[in-house]
């Protein structure tokens, strides 16, 4: 039996998915198999590290300094975000909280990021293999959110967010020969996306990358029928949606202290479902 996690990300809204996670870690609970976009790519590899509460500094502190996530990065840098800082300077060794590279590489659980090519529009899953010490690339092509970040390169490669190629990895997770599989998402359930606040954005990138724009329009289709499919499962005993009730008015890149907390709170405790699940699909 193959057990797998994606986890979509969301930007700041991703701190449900490290709640989930470090309660995944304080119940001994193991995947074999991994799928992350965006920031949901970077709690898998703390989880993956056995770095309890990790990703929380990330959101909660370091979220809030300039360096981070600013306007005047966006000036300077052409990006809001920025990911060498977050990826690099924070997570590197001899950082303030480096990632643990040797437990993820020793893990046993194959570990996919999604990101998008963002000259083709064309979906492109990295792996843990191309992950070396101090160079975690992989992570910043994850997520480098169009328009509000520049195309991190990759292997010569722009790439933007994998949020707008792949945004639900659900048939991927189950083509990678998962039996078993919990979806972390970080809207509700039922909640379905609407092309409206894509339309600007993909307006703007399309002077730039076209190819990549046309993805963009056609995120909230692949999010919706990506989530038709996993209901679907679960009412086939496949798949368990772990997903907030609410999203305690967090977006992609908006947060406060207080609704950062009470997300993690909601992702710690919707975690309990996770065991009686696999429990059962053993």
């Amino acid at each position: 039996m193959k057990t797998g996690v994606i986890d979509v990300g969301g930007g700041f809204r991703g701190i449900y998915g490290a709640g989930v996670f470090d309660s995944c870690l304080d119940q001994d609970i193991s995947f074999d198999y991994c799928i992350g976009v965006s920031a949901g790519s970077a709690n898998m590899a703390s989880f993956l590290g056995g770095q309890k509460e990790r990703n929380i500094k990330f959101y909660i502190d370091y979220g809030f300094r300039k360096q981070y996530a600013s306007l005047g990065n966006l000036l300077r840098k052409k990006s809001y975000l920025d990911l060498d800082y977050i990826y690099g300077t924070l997570s590197n060794t001899g950082g303030e909280y480096p990632l643990n590279y040797d437990s993820i590489m020793a893990s046993p659980t194959e570990f996919v990021i999604v990101t998008c090519n963002a000259l083709t529009g064309e979906t492109i899953y990295l792996n843990k293999s191309q992950l070396s010490r101090d160079h975690y690339d992989v992570f910043k092509a994850s997520s480098a959110l169009p328009v509000v970040c520049r195309p991190y390169v990759f292997g010569g490669v722009p790439c933007f967010d994998g949020g707008i190629a792949d945004p639900v990895p659900v048939a991927r997770a189950f083509a990678d020969g998962c039996d078993r599989v919990v979806l972390i998402l970080t809207r509700p359930r039922d909640e379905m996306r609407t092309q409206d606040k894509d339309r600007l954005p993909a307006r703007h990138l399309a002077r730039t990358y076209p190819r990549a724009a046309e993805q963009l329009l056609l995120r909230y289709k692949k999010y919706n029928d990506s989530l038709e499919l996993a209901k679907r499962y679960e009412a086939e005993g496949r798949l368990l949606i772990v997903a907030p009730d609410d999203c305690c008015g967090l977006s992609t890149i908006s947060r406060s202290h207080e609704s950062l907390e009470q997300m993690y709170q909601k992702g710690y405790r919707d975690a309990a479902a996770i065991r009686p699940f696999l429990e059962k699909a053993e």
